[in-house]
């Protein structure tokens, strides 16, 4: 799926040029191996894309406190989580 190739990409991008955690991405990952991911889950996988690619380790700090950081990257997979467990 050329989806989950993206998120890959992302993911690989994010560690290497914003420190994206090594938790965080092996979360990802695990997501992105998936070969029985259902079709509906395609909006949120698009969301997780361009959040992963928006991925700023100190977004969130600051005055205007804007960005996508490990917080907001952690709620967006236990979301998606719970309902790959539950498929």
């Amino acid at each position: 799926m050329d989806q989950l190739n993206r998120l890959r990409k992302v993911t690989l991008q994010a560690q290497m040029e914003n420190e994206l955690p090594d938790e965080l991405a092996a979360r990802l990952f695990v997501i992105a191996d998936r070969v029985d991911l259902d079709p509906a889950l395609a909006a949120e996988i698009d969301t997780l894309i361009a959040l992963v690619a928006e991925y700023d380790t100190f977004a969130q700090t600051g005055y205007m406190g804007m960005g996508v950081d490990h917080v907001v990257l952690t709620n967006v997979l236990d979301r998606l989580d719970a309902r790959l467990d539950r498929n």
